[in-house]
């Protein structure tokens, strides 16, 4: 099985491979360097679009396109007002499916510098002293002092968006 991934970052495509390595043999990732159409802090439906967007390029000569894309989601009483999710849509040529990893609040100062457009992983890089956190071991990874990884966000959300390609009877 030939899986494309449009992203060429090391975390989403390990995240990817995990998921899609836990049900199929032989899977082969390819990542690919895609648009994601959105701006590179994505917030709210943005962060679908880019996700579907991303599935969408990368989608030839392959099975099955995925698209990752983490962002804010505006979420009432929560401490920041905001919940960052990461968003994985597969696509197969025809239909697309969508999952969502567990969501989690980033600290009051990187919500209010991502909602006036700076990058989540810029601020948290400079926070943290980890060069490209995103590209490694995710913020989420400082967050739960190790615990969590972004590979481990990555490879649920395409778990959740596998769901109905593994049980295609239920979903025709």
């Amino acid at each position: 099985m030939k899986v494309a991934v449009g992203s060429t970052n090391p975390t989403k495509v390990e995240g990817v491979r995990r998921a899609f390595e836990e049900f199929f043999e032989d899977v082969e990732v390819v990542p690919k360097d895609v648009d994601s159409g959105v701006s590179a802090q994505p917030i709210g439906d943005d962060v679908i679009k880019g996700a579907m967007n991303r599935a969408l390029n990368a989608y030839g000569d392959c099975d099955f396109s995925v698209g990752v894309e983490a962002g804010l989601f505006k979420f009432e009483r929560t401490i920041t007002g905001y919940v960052d999710f990461q968003v994985a849509v597969i696509y197969n040529g025809r239909k697309y499916s969508i999952g969502f990893g567990p969501g989690f609040e980033f600290p009051p100062f990187v919500v209010e510098r991502a909602l006036r457009g700076e990058e989540v992983g810029k601020i948290m890089s400079e926070f943290t002293g980890i060069k490209e956190i995103g590209r490694k071991i995710g913020a989420i990874h400082y967050l739960t002092r190790g615990k969590v990884s972004r590979i481990d966000l990555t490879r649920i959300a395409v778990t959740m968006a596998l769901i109905p390609w593994l049980n295609e009877e239920l979903y025709c």
